[in-house]
Formats: structure tokens, C-alpha cells, sequence
């Protein structure tokens, strides 16, 4: 590698963020910075890296796609039986971090996941392309396969069997809502002197505190 990874640096945009600048709660206040993120052309703004730990604590992470947001938390779907979704069945503790480097951004989520209710992910799994529900059936996600012939076989032999009919959901097919316990919003600073604004639930309501940078 010729580049001088300690030596990549640039420097950040004098915009910084306030306490003034938050609304009362993080789901809307990340609502605001989602629409900012669309706005500026962010490539996949809902696009997330998940954070997970097995049972003995030993961490994992990887993107997904974000596909929901409301006052309970953070939705997104995915083979239930994957490593993340094993991980999620002994370890509900998870995070998640949105980069939207562009703007110099990021946000962070720690929460625990719940399993969405089937009548939930069933309706989502039929406004997927027709494509994307053969893929599901094909792929058991995160086990072993031989090569990419085996992965092609199976997925021609199901958009055979299918032909014709609706795609079903796979039983091992879910789906997760996050819901956050703290929420830190991330905003790039010139000198590195970065601002970072957290919310914490307290009872019913949330507290924001300033993080060192």
C-alpha cells in the first residue's frame, strides 16, 4: 500500500451544532439530518452499519439498509437466521451508525433490537422486487456455499417453481426494530474539535449531554 494511512487527514467545515439547534426528541432531530443528508445527494442515506455481539461478546458489524423510522425506533429487515440475526437471538444489544461523510456527519444509536411482528415483515417482503424475494429463498444467508454455481442453481430452480405465483416469505426471514436507548448526533469541527450531542433516556423523557470530541 503506498498511501500514509496516519498521514490522511483533512480538515472539517467551520458549521458546527448547538444545544439550541436539537428539538426535544432524537427520532425527529434525526428525521431533520436524514432529510439533509437526501437533500444533499448523500449516496443510500439509509444506508447503516449494524453492530452486533455474540453470546461470549465477541463483536461483528456490516451495512444494512434502513427501512423504517418512527417514535419506537429504527427498522430493518434480514435473514433472522444469518449471523447477525443469531447474534440478535442471544444478544438483543446492538448499535448503529449512519456516516454521511459528506456533510460531516454521523450518527450514532445504541439500543436493543426486537423481532417485528410476521404480519409486519410479510407485508414489507411483498413490496420487495419479485428478484429480491427469490434472492431470499435462494441465499441462507451467512452459511458456507461451494462457489457461485450453487448460489445461481438455486436461485434459477426457485424463479421456476415460483413462476407464475406469488413469492412466499421464507421462515427464516425477519425483521428488527431498534429501539434506542442513547442517540448522539455527530457534527465535524475544524482542529478537530468535533461537537457531540447525545440523548439519554430519562424515564419517559430524554437528556442531552456534550461529549468530548
Amino acid at each position: 500500500m503506498g498511501q500514509d494511512i496516519a498521514g490522511l487527514r483533512r480538515e472539517y467545515a467551520d458549521e458546527g451544532l448547538t444545544e439550541a439547534d436539537l428539538v426535544a426528541d432524537p427520532v425527529t432531530m434525526f428525521g431533520r439530518w436524514f432529510d439533509d443528508a437526501a437533500a444533499a445527494g448523500v449516496h443510500e442515506p439509509n444506508a447503516m452499519v449494524v453492530a452486533t455481539a455474540d453470546a461470549d461478546g465477541r463483536p461483528s458489524a456490516r451495512m444494512v439498509l434502513l427501512k423504517g423510522v418512527d417514535d419506537r425506533g429504527f427498522v430493518f429487515f434480514t435473514n433472522s437466521a444469518s449471523r447477525k440475526g443469531s447474534e440478535l437471538a442471544d444478544n438483543p444489544a446492538c448499535a448503529l451508525l449512519f456516516p454521511w461523510h459528506p456533510l460531516e456527519r454521523q450518527v450514532r444509536v445504541d439500543g436493543t433490537a426486537h423481532l417485528l411482528d410476521r404480519a409486519v415483515v410479510a407485508d414489507y417482503f411483498a413490496r420487495r422486487p419479485r428478484g429480491s424475494q427469490i434472492g431470499a429463498h435462494a441465499s441462507h444467508q451467512s452459511r458456507p456455499v461451494a462457489d457461485r454455481a450453487e448460489l445461481q442453481a438455486a436461485y434459477d430452480e426457485l424463479t421456476a417453481r415460483f413462476e407464475g405465483q406469488d413469492v412466499p416469505v421464507p421462515e427464516e426471514w425477519g425483521g428488527y426494530l431498534v429501539v434506542p436507548d442513547a442517540v448522539e448526533f455527530w457534527q465535524g469541527r475544524p482542529g478537530r474539535m468535533h461537537d457531540r450531542l447525545v440523548y439519554r433516556r430519562a424515564g419517559d423523557d430524554w437528556a442531552v449531554e456534550r461529549l468530548a470530541p
